[in-house]
């Protein structure tokens, strides 16, 4: 669950046949290009915007590092996906509800497979932008967790029970995630995702959360004799609980 897979694409509905595709999209398309040809480390920003054809004060409008133009869409992705837990019904299963935030994700990568691949096969190859997608990846479970806490957090053990969740929604997607990336997107990414997502689903949701154990009350009773000095009263309540 790293980010968006949504691939570079000529037009958004207002270019005419034939025009130039967004300059964002340029960039995006112009920087997996070299990439592939020459390799990562090996492309600058210059040679990116050259052969876009756009100067580097465009690139930086869009991308603050070279590392962001391989993942173009995870704000708007991450942005999403807060926006549909933000809206969630009270009545909502929490688990469900996150659960089908993580298949946000997943629609944007199936919506070109080719370009998922691409990525997938580069991170493998450059450890800083494995780095860069595990940080990623925290910011969605990040997001998962702040809303199931804000569903469970009345809850005893709802903060520890939140992360838990966060953390196995996560890890049933991108395990399902990269077993279809693997195939080189040709398996049914939405059916394993959902099997996945269904183990999580099936553990957590819908279980009443148990109570921590309740103790018996601490109660300590102190008598003195009417006209005891304050301080004395104080040195016997704190002999008493020193005692425990």
């Amino acid at each position: 669950m790293s980010s968006s897979s949504a691939a570079p694409r000529r037009g958004d509905g207002s270019d005419t046949a034939g025009a130039r595709p967004p300059m964002r999209e340029a960039l995006v398309a112009a920087a997996f290009r070299l990439f592939l040809e020459r390799g990562y480390e090996q492309t600058t920003v210059d040679d990116i915007v050259a052969l876009a054809g756009v100067g580097r004060r465009s690139f930086f409008r869009y991308f603050p590092s070279k590392e962001d133009v391989v993942f173009p869409d995870h704000e708007r992705c991450l942005a999403d996906m807060k926006a549909f837990l933000d809206s969630s019904p009270e009545d909502a299963d929490p688990v469900r509800r996150v659960c089908d935030a993580a298949r946000l994700v997943v629609r944007l990568y199936a919506e070109n497979p080719a370009f998922s691949v691409q990525r997938y096969d580069l991170t493998k190859k450059v450890p800083g932008l494995r780095a860069y997608e595990l940080s990623v990846v925290w910011r969605y479970e990040r997001a998962l967790a702040q809303y199931l806490r804000g569903r469970l957090g009345g809850r005893r053990d709802g903060s520890m029970r939140a992360d838990v969740i966060a953390a196995a929604v996560v890890a049933a997607h991108n395990n399902a995630l990269r077993s279809w990336l693997r195939s080189k997107g040709q398996d049914d990414v939405g059916a394993a995702v959902d099997h996945a997502l269904g183990y999580a689903q099936s553990t957590f949701g819908g279980l009443p959360v148990p109570p921590l154990p309740e103790g018996p009350e601490d109660v300590v009773v102190v008598v003195s004799r009417r006209g005891t000095p304050l301080w004395q009263v104080v040195r016997e309540v704190e002999t008493a609980f020193a005692r425990d």
